[in-house]
């Protein structure tokens, strides 16, 4: 991606997912922004905004944060709120693993609380573990933890995927995960436990 798309990537991510109001932006309940308001505003702060350019970012955008409207009016991140939003996600069935990545610092903090969603509204998990792994480098040394997905939906857990394919719960208690140095025996062990 070339610099001025990721520059601009990065302002829509910080616009549409988390400050709308640093530029006087309104989302509506479903993070639906007005992409000519959009563009207005940005302008008006600084941030040299088109349309084109826009539609650009969104279209070469290798992970699709950003979906639009069918009518082509409006756009919206595709997950990663820290605002409230109600992207309208239907509970999905996932597949049997899911995989997370962060950085080995935040280890003992997940052994103790589980993943949690912290400012975001969901956990985000990958399907493969190179996705997970790259999005743990993003925070330092990367720390690669395996989902039981099928634990939790037989325990009551939901799961959502999003426009762009990542999957999305509300928390992964520790019970769930496996890490690195965790034989699968010893997770059923943990479980059983629980």
């Amino acid at each position: 991606m070339n610099s001025k798309r990721e520059s601009t990537s990065k302002f829509l991510s910080y616009v549409l997912r988390h400050k709308p109001e640093t530029i006087g932006l309104s989302l509506d309940t479903e993070g639906w922004a007005v992409i000519d308001q959009l563009i207005r505003l940005a302008n008006g702060h600084g941030t040299k905004l088109t349309r084109e350019l826009l539609l650009e970012v969104v279209a070469t955008s290798d992970k699709k944060r950003f979906a639009l409207s069918p009518d082509g009016s409006r756009i919206r991140a595709n997950q990663g709120h820290s605002i409230q939003t109600n992207l309208n996600l239907q509970p999905r069935i996932p597949p049997q693993t899911l995989f997370h990545g962060t950085a080995t610092r935040f280890e003992e903090s997940i052994r103790a609380r589980g993943l949690v969603a912290g400012t975001r509204q969901y956990v985000h998990l990958s399907i493969d573990k190179t996705t997970a792994l790259q999005v743990g480098k993003r925070y330092g040394k990367p720390l690669l933890l395996e989902v039981e997905v099928l634990a939790m939906t037989r325990n009551g857990h939901e799961f959502f995927k999003s426009e762009n394919g990542i999957w999305l719960t509300r928390t992964v208690p520790t019970a769930y995960l496996r890490f690195p140095d965790a034989p699968k025996n010893r997770l059923k062990q943990r479980r059983e436990a629980a």
